[in-house]
């Protein structure tokens, strides 16, 4: 796929000028700190939280997350093993990451889409935290990179997925 090859050579370079930003240790340090938070607990935990309130429409809502998680999981692995794109490991020559990945290809990211789904679904139920919530799943995705994991559009694909995601449930779900 030819036309690809641009897109690849943009992703390396911008891949490489975050690899060697100062204050690496640092960076490290923030991003694996960042990326556990998007390792699904927070959501389950928000679903725990959430589902027994007596809010108007609370259960069509936690029915509508559980099944928008579902779904994102579903085109999240297509994807996955359908691209089969290597790591930032694998594809660069003298290359380690900063943790060992829980899988062996990059795209799309699935720390990036779930933490979009998540901002895009809990902000919908609480407008207010919605700023912070989209700014913490940018932090999540740019932590993705900056471990090593994952190429930048990896990141943004999965940005895309999970907002896409999010917004098609929301709007399947009855109004609130």
């Amino acid at each position: 796929m030819k036309w690809l090859q641009p897109i690849q050579q943009f992703d390396l370079v911008l891949f490489q000028w975050c690899m060697s930003l100062r204050q690496r240790e640092m960076l490290t340090a923030l991003s694996r700190a960042v990326s556990k938070t998007a390792d699904g607990w927070m959501y389950l935990l928000f679903g725990m939280v959430y589902g027994p309130l007596d809010w108007p429409h609370s259960g069509a809502y936690i029915r509508a997350f559980c099944l928008a998680f579902v779904s994102e999981r579903l085109v999240y692995l297509v994807l996955k093993n359908s691209c089969r794109r290597n790591r930032p490991a694998n594809a660069i020559d003298d290359f380690s990451s900063f943790i060992i990945p829980s899988d062996q290809f990059s795209f799309p990211s699935g720390h990036t889409s779930g933490a979009f789904l998540f901002a895009v679904l809990a902000g919908s139920q609480l407008p207010v935290l919605l700023p912070f919530l989209l700014g913490w799943a940018v932090l999540v995705g740019l932590s993705r990179v900056f471990l090593g994991v994952h190429f930048p559009t990896d990141t943004l694909i999965g940005a895309l997925l999970g907002c896409s995601v999010g917004f098609i449930a929301l709007s399947r779900m009855m109004p609130l």
